[in-house]
């Protein structure tokens, strides 16, 4: 059958118009044109922050106690050293920051949290919890420690170079229903100090789960 001109041109209007309309549709759906379907799909400009992030945090657990390291904040060579006490167990509690280094009386040690190396400290240990004073019998003085559960302390600290730095842990906790457990002291933690921030080595989460089994 034969069109006239005008027909034609309508014909041909009515298709474009419904060509433009689809391609809308598919793009308005999220779709890609056709020409950059094969193209590989870019990584997120977030995909080395997020794989530094992974290696500023570290954990172990030992005589009762599970610490969680990690640096946040990074920037301009300096940031925050954080590092959470957790007790396994209910009614343990650990001891202040200001505690003499043997205790008082014998009793107690101090939450410790250092580094040597190539990160230094810029600042005071503190910790995000009250200190609260106990009696414990045969010891002349209260003895400050922190509320049973987790205790999470900061550390401002900056790079002082590219190189290997460790931070030195130290605790006690305690229960005064079931007693003490046996203090850890100078407990060190390698990491790595690199030109993007510090990165925790690996290795040592595998050796602290080999310390800890059965």
């Amino acid at each position: 059958m034969n069109l006239s001109p005008q027909a034609g041109r309508a014909r041909k209007a009515r298709t474009a118009a419904a060509l433009l309309a689809a391609l809308t549709a598919l793009t308005a759906c999220g779709a890609q044109p056709a020409a950059n379907a094969g193209a590989p799909a870019s990584a997120p400009a977030s995909a080395s922050a997020s794989a530094s992030a992974a290696g500023a945090t570290t954990s172990f657990s030992e005589k009762g106690v599970t610490v969680t390291l990690s640096v946040s904040g990074w920037q301009s060579s300096k940031g925050t050293l954080t590092a959470v006490f957790a007790p396994e167990e209910k009614g343990f509690h650990l001891y202040s920051t200001d505690l003499p280094t043997d205790g008082i009386e014998g009793v107690g040690r101090p939450t410790v949290l250092s580094v040597t190396g190539a990160l230094k400290a810029e600042g005071e240990l503190t910790a995000a919890a009250e200190v609260r004073s106990i009696s414990v019998p045969g010891v002349g003085a209260p003895v400050p420690v922190y509320p049973d559960g987790p205790v999470t302390t900061t550390l401002p600290v900056r790079a002082d170079g590219i190189g290997e730095a460790t931070v030195s842990i130290g605790y006690a906790s305690c229960s005064e229903r079931d007693g003490c457990t046996i203090p850890v002291s100078d407990r060190p933690v390698r990491l790595h100090i690199t030109a993007d921030g510090p990165v925790f080595d690996v290795r040592q989460a595998a050796r602290s789960l080999d310390l800890t089994s059965p």
